[in-house]
């Protein structure tokens, strides 16, 4: 069959497209942490993309008891692809439903330390960064208290609600917060729409790990240091323990907590030329450690069937 002029350049031009198309993808792919990205930063929940959101609850729909606990709002997930920094997608369930997290909101203590630190409020000596580092990779309540009590309520609180991070937000269900002393003894400081100690919302998770990602928690180094603190966890259970079965040489960036029926977990994961995302989970349960062990599968399955492509080249 002879084509014609004007077939030709069309064709041309698919291939062209197609090819550019390729290219920006393999571009759009970061190697490291924080990414450096010039372009300003869109709100993480303006960029909720139906397609992921609908694969998510499609999945999650699939577990009865998952869903049973959804309903009661016993059960909250967000998920943030982020292969693509220019086009990042997000999806949640029960994402501002406020829920006790247990060691969790350890990762704002660390945000307020590395604040307080760029401030030259705190002393970075060797304790300190000890205690930094064993307060998140072992969940380490000694070390923590001792941080928060170097730091004070009123100065964790103060970063929580700085308009530049928002990560307790009454507009949107409150969020991350910490006010008691990860001990027996000590003064309650609860937030006050439900009165917790020690809560998160996924979306202000999420929204943490996504600002961090982006270097944007603090400063740049001040996120980089943060990474490099979170990386490599101790604990091998909840999320972590499905993640080295999963995807054995991913780098996981984690916090999880666990009280009684409460399970937490939060973790970025970030494969060289793969996985690259955010998921968090909070569960009141006493299964809860499994079913946040169980769930990291199924958001594999919600990443195959919301990307193709994604599936094909990059989960194995």
């Amino acid at each position: 069959m002879k084509l014609n002029l004007l077939q030709i350049i069309l064709i041309s031009l698919i291939l062209s497209t197609t090819a550019c198309g390729q290219e920006n993808e393999q571009a759009h792919q970061p190697e490291t942490l924080p990414f450096v990205f010039n372009d300003s930063l869109k709100p993480l929940r303006a960029l909720v993309d139906a397609n992921l959101q609908q694969e998510l609850t499609k999945k999650l729909n699939t577990k009865p008891k998952w869903v049973k606990l959804i309903n009661q709002k016993k059960m909250a997930i967000g998920l943030v692809d982020l292969r693509n920094p220019y086009k990042v997608a997000y999806a949640r369930v029960n994402g501002n439903v406020m829920m006790y997290a247990a060691s969790l909101p350890k990762i704002a203590i660390l945000l307020a330390a590395e604040d307080a630190l760029e401030k030259g409020e705190l002393e970075y000596t060797p304790e300190v960064k000890q205690d930094m580092r064993i307060m998140i990779s072992r969940s380490n309540n000694d070390a923590a208290t001792r941080m928060m009590d170097r730091l004070g309520f009123k100065k964790i609180e103060s970063v929580l609600t700085d308009p530049q991070y928002a990560l307790y937000d009454d507009d949107f269900g409150g969020g991350l917060w910490v006010g008691k002393r990860y001990s027996k003894f000590g003064e309650r400081y609860p937030e006050h729409i439900k009165g917790l100690s020690h809560a998160a919302t996924v979306s202000q998770v999420c929204r943490f790990y996504y600002l961090l990602a982006f270097g944007k928690l603090v400063s740049f180094e001040r996120s980089k240091q943060m990474l490099a603190i979170m990386g490599d966890p101790e604990l091998h259970h909840k999320f972590v323990n499905s993640l080295e079965k999963i995807a054995p040489k991913a780098k996981l960036f984690r916090k999880s907590g666990s009280w009684q029926n409460f399970h937490s977990d939060s973790i970025l994961v970030w494969e060289q030329d793969g996985r690259k995302y955010i998921l968090v989970a909070l569960v009141e349960d006493p299964d809860g450690e499994k079913i946040i062990r169980d769930l990291a599968y199924t958001i594999e399955d919600v990443l195959r069937s919301y990307s193709p492509a994604y599936a094909d080249k990059r989960i194995n």
